[in-house]
């Protein structure tokens, strides 16, 4: 089950437990497991794929229980659009629909999806960590917490967003230059480092001389 944990509408985890009843002459020495979600992006770009998550993890022992917590990540290579709704990946990972026993072949499966531009996969520190000593007639359990973290997307920004960010930057600088410019003046004057040379204009000189007549 997905839980949201912060109750802000969006959901935060994936609480997920499998188990698998064996005969008691059946062990677990492997597992290999695909968990598939419809990933969104929804604010700078609109994105929406189908992607999943790859679990493989072997024991030496035979298990009672496999335990993984990690968390999804998105994988890029290369920008997203910044228009338009991209559904390229929003198809399943597995076609269930395919006739062909190929389609089904996990090592195909894995290999199709790894070609996408954009996916997402488990972060490197989730180890499976396995449990041994299971009883007779007790099942196999595959348990996983996967987190969804907030997530950090590359896209291509469009024109007028371009425009927008260099005339904010741009404002920004020249308030910045004004105001040392002021400084500069002020202390200047305050502190007479430059030599000022008072001028009349000639309008002035016009006036003295007709007061002097």
């Amino acid at each position: 089950r997905e839980e949201d944990v912060d109750q802000d509408g969006l959901m935060d985890l994936l609480r997920f437990r499998l188990e698998l009843p064996l005969q008691a002459t059946e062990q677990i020495l492997g597992v290999q497991l695909i968990l598939t979600f419809t990933y969104q992006l929804q604010r700078m770009s609109t994105f929406v794929m189908q992607s999943m998550a790859f679990l493989q993890s072997f024991s030496p022992v035979p298990g009672s229980r496999v335990t993984v917590n990690g968390d999804l990540k998105l994988h890029q290579r290369q920008p997203l659009g910044h228009c338009g709704l991209d559904s390229r990946y929003n198809v399943s990972v597995i076609n269930g629909s395919s006739p062909f026993a190929q389609d089904y072949d996990l090592e195909n499966i894995v290999a199709a999806y790894q070609e996408r531009n954009v996916t997402t996969v488990l972060s490197a520190d989730a180890s499976p960590i396995w449990a041994v000593g299971r009883a007779s007639g007790d099942p196999f359990v595959i348990q996983a917490t996967i987190r969804y973290p907030l997530t950090l997307a590359t896209y291509q920004p469009g024109f007028w967003e371009m425009i927008k960010f260099a005339w904010i930057q741009y404002v920004c600088l020249l308030l910045i230059f004004f105001w040392i410019s002021e400084r500069i003046k002020t202390f200047l004057f305050q502190n007479q480092l430059l030599d000022a040379v008072p001028v009349l204009s000639a309008s002035s000189v016009l006036s003295h001389k007709e007061h002097q007549s």
